[in-house]
C-alpha cells in the first residue's frame, strides 16, 4: 500500500518541489507566460485529449458535473458558517472554500492514481468547477470585467468544444487528436512546476490561523465530496475522485485574485500555503481508503 501510495504522489510532490526549488535559487521562471499558455492552450488540448480518448460517457459527465455543483454549494455553506463564527470577512474564505486546487494538483493526483478514466472524471469536475472559478468567482473577488471577456474564457470555450465529443460520441480526426495529445501533454507538468514556484513566491503571516482554516478546507472537503457522492449514489471510482478533488488544497489563483483586488492577500496566501502543505498529510489518508 505504502509503495502505491508513493507511486502517485511523488511525481506530483518531486515536480512541485523543482518549481520551487527554481524560484527560490532566483532563476527567472515567467510565470505569468507559462500560465497563460497552460490556460489558453494546454488545457483546452488536455480537455480535447483525454475526453476522446477515454470516451467518457454523458451520464458519467453529467453525474461528475452535478457533483462538482453541490461540492461548491456544500463548501459555499461551510465557508460561510467558518466565517461567521472566526469573525473573517466572508469574501475572503467563501471563495478559498469554494474552489480548491483541482488543476494543479487534483489532475495529476487522479492521474497517477485511478488511470486515464480517473483523470478524464477528474477533467469533468475541473472543467464544471472552473466555469464557476471563472465566472462567479472573479465577481466574489472583486474582480468582474465584461460577460463578453468571461464567456472568451479558454475553459468555457473548450467545455463547449467538448460537449459533442460527449454527448454525440464523436471522434476527433486522427491528426487533430494527435495535435491535442502533444499540445495536453505539457499541461500537467507545467501546472505542477507552476504551483512550486507560486508556492516559493508566498510570504506567510499568523501561520497558526493559515494551519487551522487551511485543514478545516481540506477535511470538509473531502467529507462533502463522500456525503455527495453518496448522496447521488456513484460508482466506486467516481466516488473515490470526486473526493479526491473535493480534499485539494486551496487554489494558487484564489490569491492571484486577492492579490489584484487588494482584498486581505496576505491571509489568502496563508491558506493556500497551510492548506498545500497540509495536503501532503491528508492526501495520503483519502487515497489509502479508496486504493
Amino acid at each position: 500500500m505504502l509503495a502505491s501510495l508513493f507511486a502517485v504522489l511523488a511525481p506530483v510532490f518531486i515536480v512541485a518541489g523543482i518549481g520551487y526549488a527554481w524560484a527560490r535559487s532566483g532563476i527567472d521562471y515567467p510565470t505569468e507566460f507559462i500560465a497563460r499558455i497552460v490556460m489558453t492552450v494546454g488545457t483546452p488540448a488536455l480537455v480535447l485529449s483525454t475526453l476522446s480518448r477515454t470516451k467518457l460517457d454523458q451520464s458519467a459527465f453529467t453525474s461528475m458535473a452535478l457533483a462538482c455543483v453541490l461540492c461548491m454549494a456544500g463548501m459555499a455553506l461551510a465557508g460561510v458558517i467558518v466565517s461567521r463564527l472566526c469573525g473573517r470577512d466572508w469574501r475572503v474564505l467563501l471563495p478559498a472554500f469554494m474552489y480548491p486546487n483541482t488543476g494543479n494538483m487534483g489532475l495529476p493526483v487522479s492521474l497517477y492514481a485511478f488511470g486515464e478514466h480517473g483523470l478524464a472524471l477528474a477533467v469533468a469536475f475541473f472543467l464544471t468547477l472552473s466555469i464557476f472559478q471563472f465566472t462567479l468567482g472573479i465577481v466574489l473577488s472583486g474582480n468582474a470585467s465584461s460577460i463578453k471577456a468571461m464567456l472568451r474564457n479558454p475553459i468555457v470555450i473548450s467545455l463547449v468544444g467538448a460537449m459533442p465529443i460527449i454527448f454525440f460520441n464523436l471522434e476527433l480526426p486522427r491528426w487533430l487528436a494527435n495535435t491535442a495529445d502533444l499540445l495536453g501533454g505539457m499541461t500537467i507538468p507545467l501546472m505542477l512546476l507552476t504551483l512550486g514556484v507560486s508556492l516559493a513566491s508566498i510570504r506567510l503571516h499568523h501561520v497558526g490561523s493559515g494551519m487551522l482554516l487551511g485543514g478545516l478546507r481540506i477535511v470538509l472537503g473531502g467529507a462533502v465530496g463522500w456525503g455527495v457522492g453518496a448522496l447521488l449514489g456513484l460508482e466506486h471510482m467516481e466516488k473515490a475522485v470526486l473526493m479526491v478533488q473535493s480534499s485539494m488544497p486551496v487554489a494558487v489563483f484564489n490569491y492571484l485574485l486577492a492579490v489584484r483586488a487588494k482584498r486581505s492577500p496576505e491571509q489568502v496566501a496563508n491558506l493556500v500555503m497551510c492548506s498545500t502543505v497540509l495536503s501532503f498529510v491528508w492526501l495520503p489518508v483519502v487515497l489509502a481508503w479508496w486504493l
